[in-house]
């Protein structure tokens, strides 16, 4: 496929993926019960905030959200229509999850390749590669003061980000651009459908604590020597603390 081909379908997924994401901002707005401007603001974060987040950081000239008014006008569109219309039921349940591991893989891809394009290495692509993908939602969930989905709990995100901008990585640096944008979208899109399918999210600390580490037989040894517990108490500390706390005047 020739390159401007590949940049023509991958600028519809980018903006397919922009106008869902916006959706999913409007979804959010309305059930946080916000006016238009609330719509518009998380709408314009979720379609948009990881583009411009990426632009920024590169200084490589204005946000492409704020020259090519495509994408604006898309994600105020997103934002009218969820405003107007309730957005759910099964319909959205099945191509939501298509539509948004789709734009995850384009994103990713796309943030990766201009990084590339401005002469940084192969460490910043797979970076801004990766806040292309996933910055905006979490710009999103921290204007409405949540911790963002993307740090933990939720089924891989980042990571599939991660992995669609690797191999783009890889494979232009193989001499292979087309055959790495392609690939790039593919793994990301894969990897993110089939970890909301097979329910995969990365381990939480505790999975990897002592407690859960060390060996069954070896944890009563452990309690018996007050490993994992506070100093114990002296027992002229117990006499002398009172039973009540004493109240200040």
């Amino acid at each position: 496929m020739p390159l401007e081909g590949v940049d023509d379908v991958f600028r519809v997924l980018d903006l397919a993926g922009v106008f869902a994401n916006a959706v999913l901002g409007g979804v959010i707005a309305r059930r946080e019960r916000l006016d238009p401007i609330g719509f518009a603001t998380l709408a314009v974060l979720s379609g948009l905030g990881g583009g411009i987040i990426r632009d920024v950081l590169l200084q490589h000239g204005p946000p492409v959200a704020l020259t090519d008014y495509a994408y604006l006008a898309t994600a105020f569109a997103g934002a009218a229509a969820t405003y107007l219309v309730t957005v759910e039921g099964r319909l959205w349940d099945r191509a939501w999850p298509v539509v948004d591991a789709v734009a995850l893989g384009c994103w990713a891809s796309a943030g990766a390749t201009k990084t590339l394009a401005v002469g940084l290495g192969w460490l910043p692509a797979v970076l801004l590669g990766v806040v292309t993908a996933v910055g905006g939602g979490a710009v999103r969930d921290i204007v409405l003061r949540r911790v963002p989905g993307v740090l933990g709990g939720n089924t891989l995100y980042a990571t599939a980000a991660l992995a669609g901008a690797g191999v783009l990585v890889l494979l232009r640096q193989a001499g292979l651009p087309t055959a790495g944008s392609l690939a790039g979208l593919a793994v990301g899109a894969g990897v993110c459908l089939l970890a909301r399918w097979r329910g995969w999210i990365l381990p939480s600390a505790d999975a990897w604590s002592p407690a859960r580490v060390v060996p069954q037989r070896y944890r009563g040894r452990l309690r018996r020597r007050g490993v994992g517990r506070g100093r114990p108490r002296s027992r002229h500390a117990e006499a002398t603390t009172p039973s009540h706390p004493t109240e200040e005047p």
